[in-house]
């Protein structure tokens, strides 16, 4: 008996809870009803505050869409000019390497090298052999950063590298055919055709030189690095050097997207094999900075965006009140509750915020299309000669972050007017307009 009372007092308990939850929807849809046949009526009015949810919105877009463009460019330009999405390296080298790097070299046989490569996200693998020494031409001498690298490979990861004037990019069919740093060339006084001695000390301790020829001239984002890089194929470096193996081991995923699931998967795939997995975002400082500064002015744009809806809406809606005054009053008269009333001003800021919402990101996505058809004349950044177009790039998050914006400041600033018509006095309304 007890069990079946508890049973049937559980029961009653939640028919009441479902009958307060229909009774709250229903009080809900017909403020919401309300709210904007009101809307309509005061057409003019909500056409300017919906106006304003709508430039705010398509404002929010092209700026922040611009801003996502640059984050993209500068992404994928570091990362398909030779920095990859993942660096494999021998655990200590990023910390001692440079004062014993021949202590840190991965050899050229290693079965993780081939594990790697086969791995389901990997596009390529293209080992790195960091090198310095000096460059000879005739009576000239340059000192030089150098890297041995596999052509083939690198065609994959150093994709956006390019050629200045006449050139071609290393190849394996070429086996001492080097490039060199447009600024480098210029400073040895050497073209495309041209031999040079290459100097350098090998893994003993000893001095090497061999004999090389430019093969192509090479321009990267940095003029630093131009002024003093050049690139040799593997097999000539090591022949320089007199070792074997590499110092890192350059990972190329199929979509940058994948790279935080694939250093985690690669990390606690390879945890005792003594490799250190670096992601190209540890690596690029001023991409990050860049990231962080104008992360910071976007976040100001926006709280513009959202005072200027603030206002408008708000403005809006007590405008509505103070017109409405006496109809408020009749209203609470014949037995409307104050929290129907407030209920009824917040939807119908909710529904200016979501219908100038809903506008702004039509527009907002037709101007952005445009724009990016056009193209955004950019200046030559530093070190290069040319010029690019700038785009809009749009993002679901993006699209989602100016809706619920608009929405949310709407929402917000009808609070207050909402609260206001709700505090009325039923006299005082009645006769406001006599």
């Amino acid at each position: 008996m007890v069990g079946t009372r508890e049973t049937s007092a559980k029961s009653v308990d939640s028919a009441w809870w479902h009958g307060q939850a229909a009774t709250t929807a229903r009080s809900m849809w017909t403020s919401y009803r309300s709210a904007f046949r009101n809307i309509t009526r005061q057409y003019r009015r909500s056409a300017m505050g919906m106006a304003a949810v709508t430039f705010g919105v398509v404002a929010l877009i092209l700026a922040e869409g611009f801003v996502e463009w640059m984050f993209w460019a500068a992404r994928e330009g570091a990362i398909q000019s030779g920095l990859g999405h993942i660096h494999v390296v021998r655990a200590g080298y990023l910390e001692n390497g440079q004062a014993d790097p021949v202590r840190y070299l991965l050899p050229d046989d290693r079965v993780e090298r081939e594990a790697l490569r086969s791995f389901p996200t990997v596009r390529t693998l293209a080992p790195r052999l960091a090198f310095t020494g000096m460059v000879s031409h005739g009576e000239a001498s340059v000192s030089f950063l150098g890297e041995g690298m596999d052509p083939e490979a690198e065609k994959i990861v150093s994709y956006v590298m390019s050629l200045t004037s006449a050139g071609e990019v290393l190849s394996s069919d070429d086996p001492t055919g080097i490039t060199l740093g447009r600024g480098l060339a210029e400073n040895l006084g050497v073209g495309v055709g041209d031999k040079v001695v290459l100097l350098a000390t090998t893994g003993s301790g000893g001095i090497n030189a061999v004999e090389a020829t430019v093969r192509g001239l090479f321009v990267s984002a940095s003029k630093a690095y131009d002024d003093s890089a050049l690139r040799v194929p593997m097999p000539l470096a090591q022949r320089l050097l007199r070792l074997s193996g590499s110092h890192r081991w350059i990972l190329a995923l199929n979509d940058t997207s994948q790279t935080t699931g694939t250093l985690l998967a690669l990390r606690e795939g390879f945890r005792d094999h003594g490799l250190q997995f670096v992601p190209w975002y540890d690596l690029a400082d001023y991409y990050r900075k860049t990231v962080a500064l104008l992360s910071r002015q976007v976040s100001v744009v926006e709280l513009i965006i959202a005072t200027i809806i603030i206002l408008s809406i708000s403005n809006t809606i007590m405008m509505n009140v103070l017109e409405r005054t006496a109809e408020i009053g009749t209203c609470m008269a014949i037995g409307r509750r104050r929290k129907q009333i407030l209920l009824e001003f917040v939807c119908e800021g909710m529904t200016i915020g979501m219908i100038g919402g809903l506008l702004g990101l039509v527009f907002g996505g037709l101007l952005s299309q445009l724009i990016s058809y056009v193209g955004i004349p950019m200046p030559a950044p530093p070190g290069m000669s040319q010029g690019y177009p700038g785009q809009i790039r749009l993002t679901a998050a993006l699209l989602v972050r100016a809706f619920l914006l608009a929405m949310g400041t709407a929402t917000l600033a009808s609070i207050y007017p909402a609260w206001k018509a709700s505090r009325l006095e039923i006299v005082n309304a009645l006769r406001h307009n006599r």
